[in-house]
């Protein structure tokens, strides 16, 4: 929980104008990385290549995304909140036009490396921002929005680019995402006020080492980043696997493979609208303990039906849906009090958490091209993820108790 002593912060944004805007920019970075997806199996004969390489395409997009926000949070830090994320976004529209005109597949591999490490700031300023102005339940409320979007982002991502691939091809993914960064660019230019207080040296190696050093030496920052590490880690690695599963293992095309995935959103927007209606009835602890319930539920019946049946639409999506409707519930209340003891250093606080969140993500990915094939690999690594939130809370309330 947090500290009763926490200082109230005076904003300098509205609630709703600090909710639109770390909507817009938590949304690029899963957007970017799910809009691709329905483009894979297109790909792989686009550039005759293997599935392999295509799959490598998502993982450096993860690996620049998550080394990316080390540096992104402390920035944010360091130059003020506003400067570093419309830096960071230019470097996102240079990855994105190099993808958009890649002649083959190495400029894939480049471009979303670069839109990685540039989408990267997204998250991590949002949840600094809120930090900066908001404590308690207000700031739940508004992490609350960010987590819908990191959620339902990577659910509506596949639908624009299934719609987008069938219509004009998969360079028109791309141009999507170039679309996304002007709006989040605008976005940032016109409406984000300067919350931080910037401070040069906060860049320096000592200061930099000294502050992540401060945020993992608290147990409860650690745990409560894995919970949603492996909650909401499980629903980016799923996505390396899914496009697979669904086009290849189940026969969907790629547009009604996009089409499904709103079955992650809907559940999701369903747990949300639960968690609003019951947000005065139940407290943060009795909310994660009731997701969950349901995301080690759905990870469970994940793992019997790919073991116990032919894989099917709803086999593989039931299962996710009741993940996803668990998901809901969990990540406001961890977020905020995971990045509740920080707010000296909230980007780095939030660089931190977002790090674990998508090496999670990467590192669920990676098994899974270990495993080498999608369905086992998503009957497997996904339901582990979900296993490992649940003994992560466990251990998070044991450290509670002790203090």
């Amino acid at each position: 929980m947090m500290k009763a002593d926490s200082p109230q912060p005076t904003p300098r944004m509205t609630a709703r104008r600090t909710s639109l805007l770390g909507a817009v920019l938590t949304a690029l970075g899963p957007v970017s990385m799910a809009i691709y997806t329905p483009a894979m199996p297109e790909l792989v004969e686009a550039f005759s290549t293997s599935e392999s390489a295509i799959k490598m395409s998502l993982s450096l997009y993860f690996a620049g995304f998550a080394v990316a926000q080390l540096l992104a949070g402390p920035a944010s830090d360091a130059f003020g909140r506003k400067a570093a994320t419309i830096g960071f976004l230019l470097v996102y529209l240079v990855g994105s036009v190099l993808a958009a005109m890649a002649p083959d597949i190495g400029w894939i591999l480049a471009g979303r490396l670069i839109q990685g490490v540039g989408a990267s700031v997204g998250i991590t300023v949002a949840r600094a921002v809120v930090r900066d102005q908001f404590v308690g339940r207000e700031a739940a409320s508004i992490m609350n929005l960010i987590a819908i979007m990191l959620t339902v982002a990577p659910a509506m991502g596949p639908t624009l680019g299934g719609l987008s691939l069938a219509a004009f091809g998969w360079r028109s993914v791309f141009l999507l995402m170039l679309g996304f960064g002007l709006i989040s660019i605008g976005s940032v230019l016109f409406f984000l006020q300067e919350t931080g207080h910037p401070d040069r040296s906060r860049l320096r190696p000592a200061r930099l080492l000294s502050g992540y050093a401060e945020v993992l030496s608290n147990a409860r920052f650690v745990l409560a980043s894995l919970v949603i590490g492996g909650s909401i880690g499980a629903l980016y690695a799923q996505s390396t696997m899914l496009p697979f599963v669904l086009i290849n293992e189940v026969g969907l095309t790629p547009t009604q493979f996009g089409i499904g995935m709103l079955v992650q959103t809907g559940s999701y927007l369903a747990g949300s609208l639960v968690l609003r209606l019951l947000a005065r009835r139940i407290s943060g602890h009795r909310a994660v303990v009731a997701g969950l319930c349901f995301s080690g539920t759905g990870g469970l019946v994940m793992a019997l039906s790919v073991a116990m049946l032919a894989p099917s639409f709803l086999s593989i999506m039931l299962p996710v849906g009741i993940c996803t409707f668990g998901i809901a519930f969990i990540s406001p209340h961890m977020i905020t009090v995971g990045m509740g003891p920080f707010p000296h250093i909230a980007g780095s606080a939030s660089a931190m958490m977002g790090f674990i969140q998508m090496s999670s993500g990467f590192l669920g990915g990676l098994a899974a091209a270990l495993l080498g094939a999608p369905l086992l690999a998503f009957g497997t690594v996904i339901p582990f993820m979900e296993f490992a939130a649940v003994g992560s809370y466990l251990a998070y309330l044991a450290i509670e108790r002790r203090m």
